[in-house]
């Protein structure tokens, strides 16, 4: 019998949870004066939907402060449901990894967009290694 070929497909894309928070305008604009200091915080979810159908989930939270006082929050959930026939072992790294690798561009845009249509000075975040955040994820759980 021959060996099916692996695959992956991403059926949609969607923005799951928006926010973005500005506590302290209009009064703040005036006293951005230089690249505010900025705190990422990055996870990945993953849920099986059905057979060799997943849905994965990106969560960006960013703190942004100018002099120690709080300029903005944003979060964001961007999901990509996705259909995988890959071997039992590639599975969970593919949906951690390889997934989360080819959203980003659309989050990080999604992200941008919404600081500058906020008032905000535009940032753009910069690559992140996934198989970082994976390993770190696997180390947290206690599994290596």
């Amino acid at each position: 019998m021959a060996e099916q070929q692996p695959t992956l497909m991403i059926n949609s894309q969607y923005i799951k949870d928006l926010s973005l928070e500005i506590p302290h305008a209009p009064g703040i604009f005036k006293e951005i004066t230089k690249q505010p200091e900025l705190q990422v915080n990055i996870s990945v979810n993953t849920q099986k939907l059905e057979e060799n159908t997943y849905n994965v989930d990106l969560n960006l939270a960013l703190n942004g402060d100018v002099d120690a006082k709080k300029l903005f929050i944003l979060e964001l959930t961007y999901s990509a449901v996705v259909t995988l026939t890959v071997p039992q072992e590639h599975l969970d790294p593919i949906l951690n990894i390889e997934i989360p690798r080819l959203t980003f561009p659309f989050a990080r845009n999604i992200v941008t967009q919404c600081l500058m249509e906020g008032g905000l000075p535009p940032m753009m975040l910069t690559p992140i290694d996934f198989g970082a955040v994976y390993a770190a994820k696997q180390a947290k759980q206690g599994k290596n």
